[in-house]
């Protein structure tokens, strides 16, 4: 049944965000060089590595880690990269990876290949058998501003209350987070 709402709702998606998809590719390509996505090493169910799309908000030559983790992540950003972090727009190429099957609406984030204290604390509580999400219950719970431990935290209380009414849930308050702008650092 997830997979059905996952492949509905990415086409209905597709259909609504046609025209913004295209205008973020165009103003990508407008204010920076390189190439409008940035395909990201990430670990999806079952640990197993996929390439997931962004549309690219860092300069290229960024470091392939976690934003967190750069010394001065502002200096990275593109001249359009804070407002595609803040509004997300920079996620909606992950349509396509829900279309795939490499990921769902909802699930816990999927780790940066190299993260591995979070891969290792997903794993140990079972939670890499889960598809990764464009959206999660730690997403709507604190976002950026999360350390690991506790992301992984929700992320199991995610695993165990997994439910169709559960992941409506968290649809509009990923919705009504990202029009607020609410806990997004970069």
């Amino acid at each position: 049944m997830k997979r059905i709402l996952d492949l509905a709702l990415t086409l209905f998606a597709g259909l609504v965000l046609l025209l913004p998809l295209i205008w973020v590719a165009i103003a990508v390509k407008m204010t920076s060089k390189g190439p409008v996505l940035y395909w990201s090493d990430r670990v999806g169910r079952n640990n197993q590595i996929f390439k997931m799309p962004k549309f690219r908000s860092m300069q290229v030559g960024t470091p392939a880690v976690a934003t967190h983790l750069l010394s001065n992540p502002e200096t990275y950003l593109t001249p359009i990269g804070s407002f595609l972090r803040k509004s997300s727009l920079d996620e909606l190429p992950q349509l396509w990876s829900i279309l795939k099957g490499d990921m769902s609406f909802v699930g816990p984030r999927p780790a940066l290949f190299n993260q591995q204290d979070l891969i290792e604390l997903r794993t140990q509580a079972g939670v890499h058998h889960l598809s990764p999400g464009l959206t999660g219950w730690a997403q709507v719970n604190g976002r950026d501003e999360l350390p690991i431990p506790e992301k992984v935290a929700l992320d199991v209380e995610y695993l165990h209350q997994q439910s169709l009414i559960l992941d409506i849930k968290i649809i509009f308050l990923t919705a009504w987070k990202v029009i607020q702008r609410d806990n997004v650092s970069h």
